[in-house]
């Protein structure tokens, strides 16, 4: 397949697009939001640690786009994360991702700096706010390997090409050391035994619309360029499948991943050999205004011993939301079992959201 990527981006990539360009716009986007997020139990860290937070959202992204006279199109993106790289220190503010892409009729170039996910082990979630293990409840879920971890090149089929909806994204990580860097940035050293999962990566997603509500997909993720020969006895690898059906005010979602993580000869028989993952949801459209959900997911922890017990991870949660004009208000009450797949380990949590959109 990596060979497949690497034939397709030259080849675009080979378009010429020395032609004049029209001035691009340049937008601003996010969110302001405010949130109360409420924790009981085990904490991730330890029991009875949870307590209550108030947070307020701080990333907008920056944007611009264009057309060429040729017709073909550009988009760049930046995402500004307040605060992200100091413990201590808030009041920097830093580019967290980035992305440009280009567009032509053969289809999408797309280079992204941590962005850019493939993966659909959650695509097929219902939750009106946002998935159960995705809203700070410290539920230490592992989840599957992904391209926007590292700095990806990918190529998008153009819409319509396929029948039945099908649209194709390929996506190659030329070196899973590079996470970010700005124009000019160089490579880094790899370091094979520290670095663990190979020099190289490649993706494929796969998503279609057979039938009307329908809605389906695959994703696949592995690693290559491994120069810890004779050491590595299990290569990394992530894939998924899901499914989304509407029908009328309610839509259902369901997903499986797995996550296969790197073995060598000498791993002990009690770690974790993979990840399973079973996630369902749905919603309800109450009215144009109020809208309610349910999820639940499932993650297993799997030993490389099979006679050792494998844990499982189960998060629900319940969840509203009701929109005024340009403000959501989010109410999201969340059950967290075997946190960190530490059997036991239990937690509650109850969030509330006030969102406006810009």
């Amino acid at each position: 397949m990596k060979n497949i990527i690497k034939t397709l981006v030259v080849m675009l990539t080979s378009i010429s697009f020395l032609t004049s360009a029209k001035a691009g716009e340049l937008t601003v986007t996010g969110t302001a939001k405010a949130t109360m997020n409420m924790l009981s139990g085990f904490n991730g860290l330890s029991q009875g640690g949870a307590g209550k937070g108030l947070g307020i959202a701080n990333e907008f992204d920056l944007g611009a786009n264009g057309e060429l006279d040729n017709g073909v199109t550009w988009k760049y993106q930046i995402q500004m994360d307040p605060g992200n790289s100091g413990a201590t220190n808030k009041s920097d503010v830093q580019n967290d991702d980035s992305r440009l892409e280009i567009g032509t009729t053969l289809g999408t170039i797309g280079l992204y700096k941590s962005e850019g996910g493939v993966d659909l082990e959650d695509g097929a979630s219902q939750s009106v706010y946002g998935r159960p293990t995705d809203i700070g409840g410290n539920d230490g879920v592992v989840d599957n390997y992904d391209v926007d971890s590292y700095s990806n090149v990918q190529y998008h089929t153009p819409s319509g090409l396929l029948p039945y909806g099908i649209a194709v994204k390929l996506a190659y990580v030329p070196d899973t050391t590079n996470v970010y860097g700005s124009s000019n940035t160089a490579g880094t050293a790899y370091t094979a035994v520290a670095d663990g999962v190979g020099r190289s990566a490649q993706a494929i997603q796969i998503k279609a619309a057979p039938i009307e509500g329908l809605a389906v997909g695959a994703s696949y993720m592995d690693f290559s360029d491994d120069t810890n020969v004779g050491v590595q006895a299990d290569e990394p690898m992530s894939a998924s499948a899901m499914a989304t059906y509407a029908y009328g005010a309610a839509k259902i979602g369901y997903s499986r991943a797995v996550k296969v993580l790197a073995k060598t000869a000498n791993t002990h028989t009690a770690s974790v050999q993979q990840y399973n993952q079973d996630n369902m949801s749905i919603s309800y459209l109450v009215n144009d205004s109020l809208s309610v959900s349910f999820e639940q997911e499932q993650s297993e922890a799997e030993n490389n011993n099979r006679d050792l017990v494998h844990v499982e991870q189960k998060s629900t949660a319940i969840q509203a939301a009701y929109t005024m004009g340009g403000m959501t208000l989010a109410l999201s009450h969340s059950n967290l079992d075997n946190v960190g797949y530490a059997s036991g380990k239990d937690s509650k949590q109850t969030l509330f959201a006030v969102t406006m959109a810009f």
